[in-house]
């Protein structure tokens, strides 16, 4: 009888164990946060983790009556490492959510585990235009490249550039920038005189800008990855190009704002197209800039930032409205959101799935002895030119 009694007693306190731990992770929402924490695009990690933890600071850490529970991964900026570590997270952590993902091949390479999962998976930095095609599950809140060369297609032909060198990182959205800005510009007129191509990892640019000087021509139009314009600018003066009257026009990448004022006088002048700058004349984004800077030993968010506090703030809206929901309610409710950002106005297409807000053009100018992107020009509501009709 005391056997048969220590068994059912065991019985139930191993049932209660499992219902408590069933309840316990009830209770939780979960978002795995994918990144390159180390490697050579750690910058990249740092700015969107900084941002994700921000928000959550600011807006709490429980959402839809659950604890919210960020997990971090690093992916080391290596597809093969995302996918698995996406896979583990839905697997074994049992995320509500997937995010980050600071390059094209790392949200690529994660997207069947999304699919696979129906797991809603928030691309925050990545820009190549088809990722949301790679799974119904995607749901964008960084930006396309398409949205910004295009724009700076338009104003370089307004501004008497006739005549374009292309370099560009060859990487997909290196090459989406390529066939969009070239495609905009030479339908309106404009030469492009030759497109170059440098290598994602550990590039050199010294030949490639020694043959855009050759070139002798009106501009260079260039993309590189976030972190690597101060390298590129620095090679461009050295070479002498900024005093043989070839102007830099750039995807906005190449001006990053967290690394902008470090890139010393070559960079004034340059004009980029972006959908974000630190220097946005809002009264949102200076409380963000000054409350990323005081989280951050001063340091200045970037676009990347900006796309993670916003993805979390898509996250969370998705997350009250279906009181820590998972798969398909979740996504659903990530579709046709629309908001006031840091950026500006912003909305998610219930369609494509991807961000729709204004683009800007911008000029480096020196404003309080520090180098700022200053917005000179807006366009309003911009989507995807990639998928216009869909």
């Amino acid at each position: 009888m005391q056997k048969r009694n220590f068994i059912r007693t065991a019985a139930v306190t191993a049932l209660a164990a499992s219902l408590g731990l069933a309840w316990a992770q009830d209770a939780t929402f979960k978002i795995g946060l994918l990144l390159p924490l180390t490697g050579p695009f750690a910058s990249t990690g740092k700015q969107l983790e900084s941002a994700a933890r921000l928000y959550i600071a600011q807006n709490g850490d429980t959402v839809g009556g659950k604890k919210v529970q960020l997990i971090v991964k690093d992916d080391t900026g290596v597809a093969d490492v995302s996918k698995r570590l996406a896979q583990e997270l839905v697997v074994n952590d049992k995320v509500n959510v997937l995010a980050g993902f600071g390059l094209t091949p790392l949200a690529m390479a994660s997207a069947t585990i999304a699919t696979q999962s129906k797991t809603p998976m928030v691309v925050m930095a990545a820009a190549t235009s088809s990722i949301t095609e790679a799974s119904p599950y995607i749901v964008r809140s960084s930006f396309t490249v398409p949205q910004v060369v295009t724009i700076l297609a338009d104003w370089a032909i307004k501004n008497d550039i006739r005549k374009v060198v292309t370099l560009v990182t060859d990487y997909a959205p290196g090459v989406d920038s390529e066939t969009w800005f070239n495609q905009r510009f030479v339908a309106q007129g404009g030469v492009v005189i030759e497109s170059l191509r440098v290598p994602l990892r550990s590039p050199d640019f010294a030949p490639f800008l020694q043959k855009v000087r050759d070139a002798k021509p009106d501009a260079l139009f260039t993309f590189v990855p976030a972190g690597v314009g101060t390298a590129l600018m620095k090679q461009f003066a050295e070479r002498g190009m900024d005093k043989a009257g070839i102007r830099v026009i750039a995807e906005g990448s190449v001006t990053d704002d967290d690394i902008l004022d470090g890139m010393g006088d070559v960079a004034l002048g340059v004009v980029t197209a972006h959908h974000y700058s630190a220097a946005h004349n809002s009264a949102l984004n200076k409380r963000f800039v000054e409350a990323f800077g005081k989280a951050n030993s001063g340091l200045r968010p970037n676009f990347m930032a900006v796309g993670a506090y916003d993805g979390m703030r898509v996250i969370y809206e998705a997350a009250k409205a279906t009181q820590g929901g998972t798969g398909d309610a979740l996504l659903q409710a990530m579709k046709g959101q629309s908001f006031e950002s840091p950026r500006g106005p912003v909305s998610i297409d219930p369609q494509t799935r991807d961000v729709v807000h204004n683009i800007y053009v911008r000029k480096v100018e020196k404003v309080g002895g520090q180098l700022w992107n200053t917005e000179v020009q807006t366009f309003t509501a911009v989507k995807d030119p990639a998928k216009a009709g869909k």
